[in-house]
């Protein structure tokens, strides 16, 4: 089995901005695996929330040994990015192996489109009116927010698109002071999930909080480890495969998730198609979601997802499963 690993850059279609700070470009690894004159890849997008590098990443999967199948790399790596490029790319080669795609492997529906949210970055309040009113036409936008000071973003929001349906995301930015005084009016503005409104290691503060509007787990859930850390703080869990450590984990984690009382969100980390494609099995039938990443690139894949009015369609066998 000969494993290549390569880091490729896309250009952003504009400046993104979260509550950590804005790019212009989003650098991803690239993982290939040979086998038999057959070859599947698989993408990830390393994190520094999560203390990951190009560097770090790559060194993981070069640390790989020369044979091992998709069972046992859950335990040769851990839940994160290393682990969900090789994992989606042995998904990938299995299929082509197989001649199926990997839904059927995987003994999935086939999948349809899913409607899809479009991120509006951080910004001033009327910049963000503005990028609203660009993106009124389409039916989920999803702010991202975290400072003391976002009411007046979304006062501009709410403006500029009157008929969306709207998430939002503070990226573990708000305290809990901050959250209860924004919580009434996020339901006044017609909010209809929020994201990790608290930092990952503060979260028990939501035990006991009202919740008028569903919160949504990110930073505090990662795989099915995660769950029991989660009671009586959410409402739904953010399913990322880069948090996973691939689809193996992540149709685990929405299976354990579903059976424990929550509904589930499929999000992303702002990569290519390659990265969307398995996820967009994952979110079948989510609540959210959210697999945009390619929407917010200057430039793609080739053989790029589609996404048109019904949301963002499963992938070819050409480029991905």
């Amino acid at each position: 089995m000969d494993i290549s690993v390569t880091r490729d850059v896309f250009r952003l279609a504009q400046v993104f901005t979260i509550s950590r700070g804005s790019r212009t470009q989003t650098e991803v690894v690239t993982v290939k695996i040979s086998d038999g004159g057959v070859t599947g890849w698989g993408e990830c997008v390393p994190y520094a929330r999560y203390d990951e590098t190009l560097d770090s990443v790559t060194a993981e999967i070069e640390g790989l040994p020369e044979s091992f199948d998709r069972a046992a790399l859950q335990d040769l790596l851990p839940a994160g990015a290393a682990r969900n490029a090789v994992d989606c790319a042995l998904w990938d080669l299995e299929a082509k192996r197989a001649g199926k795609r990997v839904w059927d492997l995987a003994g999935l529906a086939a999948p349809g489109p899913e409607v899809t949210a479009y991120t509006l970055s951080l910004d001033a309040p009327e910049a963000m009116r503005a990028q609203a009113a660009e993106h009124a036409h389409r039916p989920l936008l999803k702010i991202k927010l975290g400072t003391p000071d976002d009411m007046p973003r979304l006062e501009a929001v709410r403006a500029g698109a009157p008929e969306a349906r709207i998430i939002v995301d503070a990226n573990e930015g708000w305290s809990a002071e901050v959250y209860a005084d924004l919580a009434p009016h996020l339901v006044r503005l017609g909010v209809s999930l929020v994201e990790q409104p608290l930092p990952a290691g503060e979260d028990e503060a939501l035990i006991g909080m009202e919740r008028p509007v569903p919160v949504c787990a990110d930073e505090s859930c990662h795989d099915r480890a995660s769950l029991p850390h989660l009671k009586g703080k959410y409402d739904v869990v953010n399913i990322k495969l880069d948090k996973t450590g691939g689809l193996t984990e992540a149709l685990a984690l929405r299976e354990a998730a579903l059976a424990e009382g929550y509904k589930v969100m499929v999000g992303c980390m702002v990569g290519s198609s390659l990265a969307m494609a398995p996820a967009t099995l994952v979110a079948q039938g989510a609540m959210v979601t959210d697999l945009d990443g390619p929407l917010l690139l200057a430039e793609d894949r080739d053989n790029a997802l589609t996404f048109d009015e019904a949301g963002v369609h499963p992938p070819k066998a050409v480029l991905w499963g």
